[in-house]
């Protein structure tokens, strides 16, 4: 599928004046943008020239590598951010309530509207409203999102009222989207509607040199949280392992796992033993294999390894048995039958 050029010179700016995005663009409200790597830094750059516009905005990008940050950083650094930033998550509402969550209701609409309600379009006059799981929007909806892309006007339900906003749309999703259109599950109009100006956030795994600063950055959040003020940083072998660690949660997943290491280390140092077996278990993977002086039991070091393998593959498929068994080029069943055998569990 042919994609439409990025033009950013085309993208209608915003009538009031533009302030500069440099000092909000890499903190953002609802969180930081830390890194220093090449990728990072390009995703910075576009950040800077979106927020001055209008233009809606897609990101995407897998679970956890920080889209909403993104967004967040697009709205504070453009001329509507002392207007709200509305959150809509389209995959948490379900499909009967979301179309007047997003465009209110008018009263009696309803069994149980006793009230005319506004919704989150209008809720973001003036400001930004952001589309999270956009790829999730039922077919439906995705009509009448077209409408308001185009127009910028959209019905309350059970209203025959047309209402016009102001506002800026900002959509996010870790789905492929030119393939959920080939699927027929999205509409290509849509599609290209949204897809003005594309941001797409790198993997963790593609970014590794920002692990160490990333890490930092929540061990300070996460000690402050557990009132852990005897924690001085984070041991080299820690950061060896981490870096080893390729990160199937990304970001998300590398805050999860320097919590688990604030609340269980000892101090005054996280060490690679205050992290999680899979981190760890990466770590031992990408380790040159050593023969002991003393000799080693090499059948319990194969099924080490052969658990390890296969705890990594679950882990990395959301413990999805048959994505796991894919991964590891054996039959379904075999996975199975390995991991009741070897008493490995969720």
């Amino acid at each position: 599928m042919t994609q439409p050029a990025h033009n950013l010179d085309a993208c209608p700016p915003d009538s009031s004046p533009a302030s500069s995005p440099r000092s909000t663009a890499r903190t953002a409200g609802r969180g930081k943008m830390i890194g220093e790597s090449p990728e990072l830094l390009a995703v910075l750059a576009l950040v800077d020239r979106v927020a001055r516009s209008s233009c809606t905005v897609l990101v995407t990008g897998e679970s956890g590598t920080g889209k909403e940050a993104v967004v967040t950083a697009i709205h504070d650094a453009s001329p509507r951010k002392d207007a709200p930033l509305v959150t809509v998550n389209c995959g948490a509402i379900p499909e009967q309530l979301l179309e007047s969550e997003l465009f209110g209701h008018a009263r009696g609409a309803f069994t149980g509207a006793h009230a005319a309600r506004q919704g989150r379009v209008a809720a973001a006059d003036g400001g930004t409203l952001f589309l999270d799981e956009v790829g999730e929007l039922p077919l439906a909806l995705q009509v009448k999102l077209l409408r308001l892309l185009q127009q910028r006007e959209y019905s309350p339900v059970g209203d025959n009222r047309t209402l016009k906003c102001d506002i800026r749309i900002v959509a996010a999703t870790n789905k492929d989207l030119a393939r959920e259109v080939a699927a027929g599950r999205f509409r290509e109009d849509l599609f290209y509607r949204l897809n003005v100006i594309h941001v797409e956030l790198p993997a963790l795994r593609d970014r590794l040199d920002d692990v160490e600063l990333l890490a930092a950055h929540f061990l300070t959040l996460c000690a402050q949280r557990a009132g852990r003020t005897d924690l001085t940083g984070i041991a080299p072998s820690a950061v060896e392992a981490l870096r080893a660690h390729d990160w199937p949660g990304n970001i998300r997943a590398l805050e999860n796992a320097i919590e688990r290491a604030v609340v269980l280390a000892v101090g005054p140092e996280l060490t690679a033993a205050d992290l999680p077996p899979q981190v760890l278990a990466a770590s031992r993977e990408k380790a040159p294999a050593t023969l002991p002086a003393l000799g080693i039991d090499f059948r319990a070091a194969v099924e080490e390894f052969e658990n390890q393998l296969i705890l990594g593959a679950l882990e990395r498929t959301g413990w999805n048995k048959q994505r796991a068994a894919q991964l590891l080029k054996v039959n379904r069943t075999t996975l199975i039958e390995m991991v009741k055998r070897k008493g490995l569990c969720a």
